[in-house]
């Protein structure tokens, strides 16, 4: 049943948002591209070349917390998304909102974050726009980014790769964005700082596919987290995924921070850290790529892709049993992004 009115669950990244991107936003725009529902969009560019494209808008709330702020999330972000489709990005442009009022300062420091997040990752802001809209008709600045890339010639990843005895490989910490972001919105200290994971990651990425053939599918776990992409990935690619408790690298302190706030690092939002299948013959491979790289020493692998249960993800815990790892239900952690 479509919903009547839209809810903070919609825009969660779990079972609602995707209802919503089914039963409304596909039958409105449908083709094969954006049906695949990817992080971007690849098409071919003739003659013989292909681009990804995509965009993002980013809302977080509070705008500056420990590790970032709204601006490098942005730009970060859109680069990151542009990586999980295998593409070298070219360009950014970004697109501001800003409420009446708001501090010039503020947006100076933004700027500046954007700036040198667009310099680190090596792409330039090429093009954007600016709109001021009265005090109240939002808050206090959005942010909107779109990207894009090339592919190389012959790279394929996406749902359609995946195959069973696949490698599931996780590349660091889960949760840190997300219980920084928080800790700041409630006013909550912990023993340890913990700070945002948010960084751009297509430098990795270019050192993981150098490495040769193997890397079947990428996806970057923001809104829904880990738990969410598993889940999407199962029921895209027809497949079973299995993965294990003891194996989620988690900081003691957010795991901390989740068992206090009734949260699951699993479906906690991160912004600089993907989630690789990988053919099984490749995976130590691709590990020691991603272990060479200062956003990936903490790579490990998670679990295995299965024939069995199509479409369902499924955790051993650390105590012997197996439980279902659902897809988000809820919004557990609004405005993260």
């Amino acid at each position: 049943m479509k919903p009547k009115t839209i809810l903070l669950d919609h825009g969660s990244g779990g079972k609602a948002s995707r209802r919503l991107t089914e039963e409304l936003i596909l039958p409105a725009f449908h083709n094969p591209v954006l049906a695949r529902l990817g992080d971007g969009a690849v098409i071919e560019a003739p003659p013989g070349g292909r681009l990804a494209f995509s965009t993002d808008t980013f809302v977080v709330d509070p705008i500056f917390f420990p590790g970032g702020d709204i601006g490098d999330l942005a730009v970060n972000g859109t680069v990151n998304d542009l990586a999980m489709c295998g593409a070298r990005p070219l360009g950014l442009s970004v697109a501001l909102i800003l409420e009446e009022g708001f501090p010039v300062a503020d947006l100076e420091r933004i700027l500046g974050s954007m700036k040198r997040a667009a310099a680190r990752a090596g792409v330039p802001v090429i093009t954007g726009d600016t709109k001021v809209v009265p005090r109240g008709a939002v808050d206090k600045i959005f942010i909107n980014t779109s990207g894009i890339g090339t592919v190389p010639e012959g790279l394929c990843l996406g749902p359609e790769c995946v195959r069973p005895g696949d490698r599931v490989i996780l590349s660091g910490n889960l949760g840190d964005h997300g219980v920084a972001v928080l800790s700041v919105r409630e006013g909550i200290a912990f023993a340890s700082e913990i700070r945002s994971d948010t960084v751009a990651l297509n430098g990795m990425v270019e050192r993981m596919l150098a490495e040769g053939p193997g890397v079947r599918m990428l996806r970057d776990p923001t809104r829904g987290g880990v738990g969410t992409v598993l889940n999407e990935v199962a029921l895209q690619a027809g497949v079973g995924v299995r993965i294990r408790e003891r194996d989620l690298p988690v900081n003691p302190a957010v795991a901390g921070a989740c068992d206090l706030l009734g949260t699951d690092p699993i479906y906690v939002a991160n912004e600089g850290k993907l989630v690789a299948f990988v053919a099984p013959e490749s995976a130590e491979r691709v590990l020691r790529a991603l272990r060479s790289h200062e956003h990936g020493r903490n790579a490990v692998l998670v679990g295995e892709v299965e024939a069995e249960n199509a479409g369902r993800v499924f955790m051993q815990t650390r105590i012997g049993g197996t439980r279902i790892v659902d897809m988000l239900t809820g919004e557990q952690l609004p405005r993260i992004c």
